[in-house]
């Protein structure tokens, strides 16, 4: 693939993802405010306990073959075939055993409702399950727009049957339905926008082949499952569903930033930095570029949503019911705002097929979290999390250590690349922190704020001559 090639299909992927990740932001945003307005936090809580549950069942019914057809170079359509029968077999038999489990779940929690909850939640996997390898065809051949019309029509769609449900009094009904319905509607476009369909006869040979593979990045997203969700675990069990409400809440809207971010670079990051594996310099300059990129956006969209933080809820939830969730939402946002660094460092690994070593990184970084969990529990529920972010910060320097043995990438080069974005954002922010302190109502606050943040850091970004400021705006005006 030559540079030029490299470049356009690295701008076509950023800019779709940018549109498919935006449009989603917007649509979550909006039927998200409606859905605080219409139920409180312990419906949210209730359904936020099987976090946990849903997020491993999907793992083991993935097995990380999805992320293998995505790192193969050349690829048949029995190797399609042998990953969409295997997950077709995996999503009944979990979906059966989960079932059965019900009980088991309910009981841990003290709570009966969740038997009928989860036992329909749990379909949200089962029916997702079956568009496993079509998701893998579409992302391997950088289909963004393609991609971004399946996510945006789903998160639409169910989103619309959530609302209804919750006008007509479902409750915690409607949050469960409606992600239920997100999987299904998401699975019925992939079968149309895919190329790719399955056959009747199923070789499952070419598994083995991916095995060494998958099986690494299988064990690995288990295990960052647990770590991820043992917040929602500990809260159900000896908090009230209010807590848990807050907390899931506070993950959410600090995640949808951090989704625009890696739906931007997500789409582009793992099938890039794969086709030009063979070439160290061109995967340097490509993971650099990237850097400054993500830096660019996720600095002032995600530490910008910590600053407003309070008002924010206060305005979205119509009212003081949400302000708890101010202290999670920013502790979030911290992570969220440099979690793409995450994503770049271990697409980067993957690409080099060095499984072990993002398995080996995941279980020992998680393994410390634990640990640190442990000691910090009797202090406090925020206690707890703060520590888990510090966490997360520092086990950059663990990828970043591997990362560079591969591609002899330096720390001060990653620190120029990221850094600039940081320094700008905040003097943004305090800036706009001084000017609207004196402003009461929460309505101008808010709106001030924002405004003031972005014309200044728009205005530092372009007088500082960027060369990836230049190159987004150059993007954008041949779109036009």
């Amino acid at each position: 693939m030559s540079e030029e090639t490299l470049k356009n299909k690295t701008a076509r992927g950023l800019f779709w993802g940018g549109i498919s990740s935006g449009t989603q932001q917007i649509i979550q945003v909006v039927f998200g405010v409606i859905m605080l307005r219409l139920l409180g936090p312990k419906e949210f809580g209730i359904v936020g306990m099987l976090s946990i549950f849903t997020m491993i069942a999907t793992n083991i019914q993935d097995s990380g073959f999805t992320l293998a057809l995505i790192n193969k170079k050349t690829i048949q359509h029995k190797d399609y075939n042998a990953v969409f029968g295997f997950n077709i077999i995996i999503s009944i038999i979990l979906y059966l055993c989960l079932w059965g489990a019900a009980p088991v779940i309910a009981n841990y929690f003290e709570r009966p409702a969740l038997i009928p909850i989860s036992r329909v939640l749990f379909l949200s996997f089962l029916f997702g399950g079956i568009g496993i390898a079509q998701h893998a065809y579409i992302v391997k051949n950088i289909m963004v727009k393609e991609k971004a019309k399946i996510e945006i029509s789903a998160l639409f769609l169910s989103g619309l049957i959530g609302i209804l449900l919750a006008l007509t009094g479902f409750t915690y009904w409607a949050i469960v339905i409606q992600n239920v319905s997100y999987f299904t509607i998401a699975t019925l476009i992939r079968w149309y926008y895919s190329p790719w369909k399955p056959t009747l006869h199923i070789d499952f040979s070419p598994l083995k082949a991916m095995f060494l593979f998958s099986i690494k990045i299988f064990l690995t997203a288990i295990f960052a499952k647990i770590i991820e969700n043992i917040f929602s675990v500990l809260l159900g069990k000896y908090y009230k569903e209010e807590m848990v409400g807050y907390y899931t809440q506070g993950n959410k809207w600090s995640t949808m930033g951090g989704a625009f971010i890696s739906g931007m670079i997500g789409n582009v990051a793992m099938p890039i930095l794969t086709q030009i594996s063979d070439d160290k310099e061109r995967q340097r300059n490509a993971l650099r570029k990237m850097f400054r990129f993500g830096a660019f956006v996720s600095f002032p969209l995600l530490l910008g949503l910590a600053f407003v933080g309070k008002e924010f809820l206060f305005i979205i939830g119509g009212g003081d019911k949400w302000i708890p969730v101010t202290p999670f939402l920013q502790l979030f946002c911290i992570w969220n705002s440099i979690l793409f660094i995450y994503y770049l460092y271990t697409s980067l690994l993957l690409t080099h097929h060095k499984s072990d070593i993002y398995m080996t990184g995941t279980i020992l970084i998680g393994s410390v979290q634990l640990i640190a969990l442990m000691i910090m529990f009797k202090y406090g529920i925020f206690e707890m999390f703060v520590v888990y972010v510090i966490i997360n910060i520092l086990s950059l320097l663990f990828w970043h250590f591997h990362t560079n043995k591969l591609i002899d990438i330096k720390l001060l080069h990653v620190m120029k690349d990221i850094v600039p974005f940081g320094l700008m954002t905040l003097i943004s922010i305090g800036i706009a922190w001084f000017a609207t302190k004196q402003i009461d109502n929460t309505y101008i606050r808010l709106a001030a704020k924002i405004f003031i943040t972005a014309s200044i850091y728009i205005g530092i970004a372009w007088g500082s001559k960027s060369i990836i400021v230049r190159e987004c705006f150059d993007f954008l005006l041949r779109k036009k």
